[in-house]
């Protein structure tokens, strides 16, 4: 029998793709969780310095477009996004429209948290129920930090870095790879840490890269609340007082651009390393990366080849 899937459904973030979508954005965003008016401004003007939007859902589109190419047109492919049109009701509705019954996700976010698959499964459930009876069910793939193809993407990015480089300094090069921090409290609920441990050694051990480490960035909330470190810009100062020329950062937690890569990373980080005299090189994120995408149709077609005669 063939698989029960009449198409996949790619899951993003999503984010705002002009400047007076920004705070309605961050307003969908932060709904229910207490932050300071005064913080949501300072992230609207981080908006505002990369060009007053996101390319992220640019990005999943052109993703969705490659992917649909690699797989050859064996099944359609949709994209919904939590914070962004066409948002999880909108992408539901339409699959319904066409007849799709069963679908097949695919989350896009590298490493589990509560804060992204578990929530985006709440939330595409939410979207199902308030549909009602048209909706059509939605299975998901399993998570990929460690597959071969995921790790591989991030090598062939970090050598692309590494390249800016003189070539007898490149060994010497501190390498940096990083996340999105979490509140202490969040991430021990999930296998986040775990994930990102086993991805940074896999990276570090197929570059044969000895001078690595993980950091963490992006944090907000409470300043008095525990979050993951070190941060990054902890890591590019003891970086600089070992006396570093430059050094490399790939933002492994990301599989596209966003404001925390384009402002946190191209904007905040690069000044601190700037500052201290150091030449701070961030590698590319997976986006359409052609290895990353034969990753998804790999875990995809690894799924349907799985779940053949079980419809």
């Amino acid at each position: 029998m063939p698989h029960p899937y009449q198409a996949i459904l790619l899951i993003a973030f999503g984010g705002p793709t002009c400047p007076e979508e920004i705070r309605p954005f961050l307003a969908r965003v932060t709904q229910g969780i207490p932050i300071p008016a005064a913080r949501l401004e300072e992230v609207a003007h981080h908006y505002e310095a990369v060009g007053g939007k996101s390319p992220l859902n640019e990005i999943t589109l052109r993703q969705a477009k490659a992917l649909k190419n690699v797989l050859n047109d064996r099944v359609p492919i949709y994209v919904g996004m939590r914070n962004a049109s066409p948002f999880f009701t909108e992408a539901l509705k339409q699959m319904a429209d066409d007849g799709i019954k069963r679908a097949l996700g695919f989350i896009l976010s590298s490493h589990r948290t509560e804060a992204s698959w578990e929530r985006y499964q709440e939330n595409i459930a939410d979207a199902r129920a308030a549909l009602g009876n048209p909706a059509p069910q939605v299975d998901y793939c399993e998570g990929w930090h460690d597959d071969p193809l995921f790790i591989q993407t991030w090598t062939e990015l970090i050598e692309a870095a590494m390249h800016e480089i003189e070539p007898d300094q490149r060994a010497a090069t501190p390498l940096i790879l990083t996340a999105h921090s979490l509140p202490t409290a969040m991430a021990a609920r999930s296998p986040y840490v775990q994930q990102l441990e086993v991805s940074a050694r896999l990276i570090a051990a197929k570059l044969n890269h000895r001078r690595w480490s993980l950091a963490y960035q992006s944090r907000s909330g409470n300043p008095s609340d525990p979050w993951l470190e070190p941060d990054i810009q902890q890591t590019i100062r003891e970086v600089a007082a070992n006396g570093h020329q430059h050094i490399v950062v790939a933002p492994i937690g990301f599989v596209c651009d966003h404001v925390e890569v384009l402002y946190d990373l191209d904007i905040e980080a690069k000044q601190v390393a700037a500052d201290l005299r150091m030449n701070l090189i961030r590698a590319g994120c997976p986006n359409d990366h052609p290895t990353f995408i034969r990753m998804m149709a790999d875990v995809i077609h690894t799924q349907l080849e799985n779940t053949e005669g079980r419809g």
